[in-house]
């Protein structure tokens, strides 16, 4: 059996890294294109991490992705 130790800072320094923050942006970025005009993206800053958010932009979107569960479908490919 292989144990393995994880370094809490380390962990902690990666998850606040500019490399995760860019591929959180790119990711929600592939995640927006696919819901489409009505969807962005924005940078998400927490204590403990970083990320990205999709979400919609205005009442169109609004009500596309309660109709439809746009962000749902667009997560999935």
């Amino acid at each position: 059996m292989v144990k393995i130790k994880l370094n809490g800072k380390g962990v902690r320094e990666l998850l606040k890294s500019e490399e995760i923050q860019n591929e959180c942006i790119r990711l929600a970025s592939e995640v927006q294109s696919r819901a489409g005009e009505h969807y962005q993206v924005e940078s998400r800053h927490y204590p403990e991490r970083n990320g990205a958010a999709v979400f919609p932009a205005d009442v169109p979107g609004n009500i596309d992705n309660m109709k439809n569960n746009t962000l749902l479908k667009a997560l999935k490919g």
